[in-house]
């Protein structure tokens, strides 16, 4: 950076600059996300991944913020906190490369154009808003790179550490597997000591707050294979804040025995693929749990545990979220807003074929309350449910996955 002091007048507007952007609008820092993750397919992609990078938005700006807030204008060092570094961490263990890092270039890009509109919001002057956007400029440009440096550092050696011992080799196995590389199935099992003859069973466990207990999920891991009725289940570290795990065995996996486990733990979320054969099921059912975990993360559910056979639909239809929240009010007018109890009732009937005495008995109610319930339903529905019930199902249980949506109606 310059090593000429900035006058105390701009001095003074990076300060309420800073102060500005401390107290970021939303609106702002989802542009951020957005922008970021859109110039990284493969980050996107992730949800932990793209957690993370939201997360490491977010403190680089808060940290160039009150960095200016104590001292405007001056260099601000590389933020070398747990945010960035973990990223680094992630995304060796993903497979990715510094070239990933390229993302935050464009983070930088739209947060620049941001502090340009608040730079033109502080002052009309032609002498300060010149020496304003170069000094702050500067600052950015350096504040970054710096960082960037850090993180590619910090890769190197997190490389350096994955490339050797078992986990290394276990990990690349895995990688071989899912990607249908054509690695024998005795080679295979030798290095995993993990049997790939038998049925399996996948499961993605994750946690949005990586701060907390990681030990966590290597609990939820071991109640997952406990549910599952598996002594020896195969577990590898993809990033800090999730764990791949496979069971091998045809039994069911014990749903209630899960969801008590997970309730000792409520940042962890579980998703869980089919139980499928051989090999070729090995690689299947972690890509139906791959494929429930981004559903939950794109519909922000709060679901603690889900399986892939019941999102499996909900997964296909809300693959374009905005096409999903229109079709879901398309089908439901009103009734998108009715309480928890009308909707199962709706849903609970057509699950029963349509049956009122079956749905009744289901719902532990009279049938003449059940029947009352329906008629309600008939009122807030944009056309008769007897002639809408296959869509009205199939819209109710994408609402039922969806997070932050409200009930109202009755």
């Amino acid at each position: 950076m310059n090593s000429k002091p900035s006058s105390p007048r701009v001095r003074e507007l990076i300060r309420q600059g800073a102060q500005i952007t401390v107290n970021a609008r939303p609106e702002w820092l989802d542009e951020l996300d957005r922008a970021t993750l859109a110039s990284s397919p493969a980050i996107a992609a992730d949800p932990v991944l793209a957690a993370a990078i939201s997360r490491t938005n977010r403190a680089n700006l808060m940290y160039w913020s009150t960095a200016n807030l104590r001292d405007p204008g001056a260099p601000v060092p590389a933020n070398l906190g747990p945010e960035p570094l973990g990223i680094a961490r992630d995304l060796v263990r993903r497979g990715l490369d510094a070239v990933a890092l390229d993302a935050y270039r464009v983070g930088e890009s739209v947060a620049w154009r941001r502090w340009m509109e608040i730079a033109f919001e502080l002052t009309s002057d032609p002498v300060e808003l010149h020496e304003l956007l170069d000094v702050s400029s500067r600052s950015i440009s350096a504040f970054i790179d710096a960082t960037l440096a850090g993180i590619a550092a910090q890769i190197e050696v997190e490389r350096d550490e994955l490339t050797r011992g078992t986990y290394a080799e276990r990990r690349q196995v895995v990688g071989l597997i899912l990607d249908g590389a054509p690695i024998s199935r005795q080679r295979a099992e030798a290095r995993l000591g993990y049997p790939l003859n038998r049925p399996h069973t996948a499961a993605i466990i994750w946690t949005d707050t990586p701060d907390g207990d990681l030990r966590d999920l290597d609990r939820t891991a071991d109640a997952f294979a406990r549910a599952a009725g598996s002594a020896r289940p195969l577990s590898i570290l993809p990033s800090t804040a999730s764990r791949w795990v496979w069971v091998a065995g045809a039994a069911a996996i014990d749903a209630g025995q899960l969801l008590r486990a997970i309730d000792q733990v409520p940042d962890v979320r579980v998703a869980i693929g089919r139980t499928l054969n051989g090999i070729e099921g090995f690689r299947r059912s972690h890509l139906d749990a791959l494929t429930t975990q981004r559903m939950l993360a794109r519909l922000s559910s709060a679901q603690p545990v889900a399986f892939f056979s019941d999102v499996q639909l909900v997964a296909l239809i809300t693959h374009d979220p905005q096409g999903a929240d229109e079709f879901i009010t398309q089908v439901l007018g009103l009734f998108e807003s009715a309480s928890a109890e009308l909707r199962a009732a709706v849903l609970t009937f057509v699950n029963e074929q349509c049956n009122a005495s079956r749905a009744a008995e289901r719902l532990h109610t009279h049938r003449s309350t059940l029947l009352r319930r329906l008629a309600r339903a008939d009122q807030l529905l944009p056309r008769p449910l007897n002639e809408t019930s296959v869509q009205v199902a199939v819209a109710l249980e994408a609402l039922r996955w969806r997070g932050n949506h409200t009930h109202s109606a009755r």
